[in-house]
């Protein structure tokens, strides 16, 4: 009886796994063109995001493009080692924080009160000029951006020095002086990306139910009151997500913009992870070492984003996951 009563589970087992699998497939086929749509997305993430993760292992190795990843020699965390114990970790961690944390409190509230504002136009031809308007700036490159701050703020034949000299003022050097440099990284990116930002804020109030904003018509709330108790609540969880992912990136400036940027007498202020990585991992070869460098990045970044997820889900809301 016992054997047959356990053979009689198995087998029942076997008949549940057949029918969801069944399921599954029935519902990848009544779905196939969503999957084949989705198909290119998921093979970007699959060769340029998952595949790339192997070569993290050479981040414990002393690695040498002739023996490989297989031959190179295992040497634990002795690039971490020596990383933290560089004089420049504090430096570049200082550096990489003050950036970010200066574009977490100036850039990102800001595409909400750009949308918050682009939903109380009512003309909707005067609204999508201002729309194509601040998303220009995005489609820039931070070459042609970073030449532009060149051509407005160098000491030389800048316009604003020339302004101020024609007001009797003396020159001002903001392209070589640290204590404007960690601004103006934040005033490019709030320039650059603050239009394009508003696009998933809009998409987001364009779902609000419309006839709550009718009741609060009717009960004498004017439009702040409709934004602040209607529009905001509405578009909280998407708030609350992006700055999660936001804080995942803290620790990520972007290379490009902080590159073309810096000169000799900011390097102090400029130098950050990922121009550390580049100089020592492409210009100098130290493989190992730069990815050690890289994988703390990353793993700084995980642990903040599950933290920020886990506080989220404390005071109520959904989080990313």
């Amino acid at each position: 009886m016992e054997i047959d009563y356990e053979t009689g589970n198995l087998n029942k087992k076997k008949t549940v796994g057949a029918s969801r699998l069944k399921q599954v497939w029935s519902g990848i086929a009544r779905d196939k063109f969503l999957y084949v749509l989705a198909l290119p997305g998921l093979l970007y993430f699959l060769i340029f995001k998952y595949v790339p993760m192997w070569g993290i292992i050479i981040s414990f190795q002393n690695y040498s493009p002739y023996q490989g990843m297989s031959g190179s020699p295992w040497v634990g965390l002795e690039h971490f080692q020596r990383f933290f114990s560089n004089p420049d970790f504090f430096m570049l961690f200082r550096n990489t924080l003050a950036i970010n944390i200066l574009s977490l409190v100036l850039f990102f509230p800001l595409p909400i009160l750009l949308s918050l504002m682009l939903n109380e136009v009512r003309n909707m031809a005067y609204k999508k000029i201002i729309q194509s308007i601040v998303y220009l700036p995005h489609f820039l490159s931070w070459v042609i951006i970073v030449g532009i701050t060149f051509l407005l703020f160098s000491t030389g034949d800048g316009v604003i020095n020339q302004i101020l000299v024609s007001l009797g003022f003396e020159k001002i050097d903001f392209l070589t002086n640290k204590s404007f440099f960690w601004g103006m990284l934040t005033a490019q990116s709030i320039w650059k990306d603050a239009g394009w930002g508003t696009i998933i804020f809009l998409a987001s109030m364009a779902s609000i139910d419309p006839q709550l904003y009718e009741a609060a018509k009717m009960d004498g709330a004017g439009r702040f009151r409709q934004m602040w108790h209607i529009t905001l609540p509405g578009i909280r969880s998407v708030i609350i997500i992006l700055l999660i992912l936001r804080i995942g990136h803290i620790m990520d400036v972007g290379f490009e913009q902080v590159f073309l940027m810096m000169n000799g007498a900011v390097s102090e202020v400029a130098d950050v992870f990922d121009t550390y990585v580049y100089r020592l991992g492409v210009k100098q070869g130290q493989f190992s070492y730069s990815t050690a460098v890289g994988l703390f990045k990353s793993v700084v970044g995980l642990l903040l984003v599950i933290g920020a997820n886990k506080l989220a889900k404390k005071f109520g809301e959904d989080g990313v996951y």
